[in-house]
């Protein structure tokens, strides 16, 4: 049914994407100097000093440095720490780009940040994306950082879902949109993926969108031989997961549903209901499955015909909901109860449904709840199955 060649492929996209690659020798553009001592280079105690570089990073990073003075790098540390940058985050950032130390920092980096202000991105989430990419820092605002954002931003049809997406993936700001991503999409769209499906999955996935366009129309044809509607949110959600998840990976996971009772025939059943079924860590399957299969008496092959349940967290939702039902049970105000009830509503339904409506029958309901609740997140089913 599946090609493992997509697979390999799609492996060696991950591993080699230069969109998260932080390269030094891609950055730094200096001239390479020689010293005959350079652990004595006064680049080598400025790093060591002010930054917390181990001898050994401060020689690697001495090699594509030239200033002789502090007052450059000095104004560029200021400039971070004074807009919200923590020592460590600092001390990261340049590691991973000396070159900023050469920074005019109210010429080229303060204009960059009050850019992306001025595009909706608060200041504890802007010092988010620089951390995880600061290239964005040393790239030219009106040549790169401005024409991408304005085309993410066209694409998403605004610029608050431009920020959603690039929060989620800061690589976003750096990668060529044209080479990665604008293929992949322009194929969905050839396939009939409706636009407003495509623009909600690239929000919550923007990372899944960035790969080799090769690659990308290999995983929507397989998902379509499958039997997925385009038109559908199902489709694109098929398309992720394997856009994510390696080939070995999900043959794995199969193996902890087979290790239950389910057959690999049912198991593809379970993901063309609910693509999330490979997903979760094999750890986080088998807890559920032990929990609800062992703990609250449900038939294995239940849970392949309602798979969303795989999604819920174990100690969040699952187990003190759980718990708490078999409370309800015990105490005969209640006479059953199904998975979707139980799992499938927002906390609000679920207190309504199951706390507030006996409250009057037993008003320590509530306190009942939060104690399965304290239980989960910090007894023995999370140090069983988190």
């Amino acid at each position: 049914m599946f090609n493992p060649s997509v697979f390999s492929r799609l492996s060696h996209d991950v591993m080699n994407n230069s969109c998260s690659r932080p390269l030094i020798s891609l950055t730094v553009r200096f001239i390479s100097k020689s010293s005959s001592d350079p652990s004595q280079s006064f680049v080598v105690a400025y790093l060591k000093d002010k930054l917390g570089f181990s001898p050994e990073s401060a020689m690697a990073a001495d090699k594509y440095l030239l200033f002789k003075t502090p007052e450059k790098p000095d104004s560029v540390l200021e400039f971070l720490q004074k807009h919200g940058f923590s020592k460590t985050q600092i001390e990261k950032i340049i590691k991973v780009r000396p070159g900023l130390l050469y920074s005019n920092a109210e010429k080229t980096l303060l204009p960059k940040l009050q850019f992306f202000q001025s595009r909706g991105v608060s200041s504890p989430e802007l010092i988010k994306i620089l951390f995880y990419n600061p290239k964005v820092l040393t790239r030219s605002l009106e040549k790169k950082i401005i024409p991408c954002f304005n085309q993410l931003s066209n694409l998403l049809q605004s610029d608050y879902n431009a920020v959603k997406a690039i929060k989620r993936y800061p690589f976003l700001t750096s990668c060529p949109l044209d080479v990665y991503m604008l293929p992949n999409i322009s194929f969905l769209r050839d396939n009939g993926v409706p636009e407003s499906n495509i623009i909600s999955m690239f929000i919550c996935h923007p990372r899944s969108f960035v790969v080799n366009p090769d690659t990308f129309k290999e995983i929507v044809k397989e998902v379509k031989e499958m039997g997925f509607d385009p038109l559908l949110p199902k489709f694109l959600f098929a398309v992720v997961v394997f856009r994510k998840i390696s080939k070995p990976a999900i043959e794995r996971k199969f193996e902890v549903y087979k290790k239950w009772g389910w057959s690999e025939k049912e198991i593809w059943e379970a993901f063309r209901l609910y693509p999330g079924v490979v997903e979760s860590s094999e750890e986080k399957i088998a807890g559920i499955m032990d929990f609800l299969v062992n703990e609250m008496g449900f038939e294995s092959l239940l849970l392949a015909n309602q798979p969303f349940v795989l999604a819920r967290s174990l100690e969040k939702r699952i187990v003190p909901r759980g718990l708490f039902a078999q409370d309800l049970l015990s105490k005969g105000l209640i006479k059953s109860f199904g998975l979707s009830a139980l799992f499938n509503t927002s906390e609000k339904v679920f207190v309504e449904r199951f706390v507030n409506r006996y409250e009057d029958k037993a008003a320590e309901l509530l306190s009942l709840y939060k104690e399965k609740m304290n239980l989960a997140v910090g007894g023995k089913y999370r140090s069983s199955y988190s």
